[in-house]
């Protein structure tokens, strides 16, 4: 499934961080801060800590059910 920018729909890579072309992203937040944050949001893909989608996943493994209860 090919990922779409949500602002204008045009085509982004499957491996983006962000779920917004590069346009519309300087668009929105200006070329220095949509820039930080893309370097922000691939350093934390990198670390490891930017898992998306799987954040039910690893609720119902029993990690968060012990807090929650």
């Amino acid at each position: 499934m090919a990922k779409k920018c949500v602002y204008c729909n045009s085509a982004i890579a499957d491996d983006s961080v962000v779920d917004v072309c590069e346009k519309c992203g300087i668009m929105v937040w200006g070329e220095k801060m949509f820039k930080a944050i893309k370097d922000s949001m691939n350093n934390a893909r990198n670390k490891g800590d930017l898992f998306q989608g799987s954040v039910c996943e690893t609720a119902m493994d029993g990690g968060y059910r012990d807090i929650i209860k």
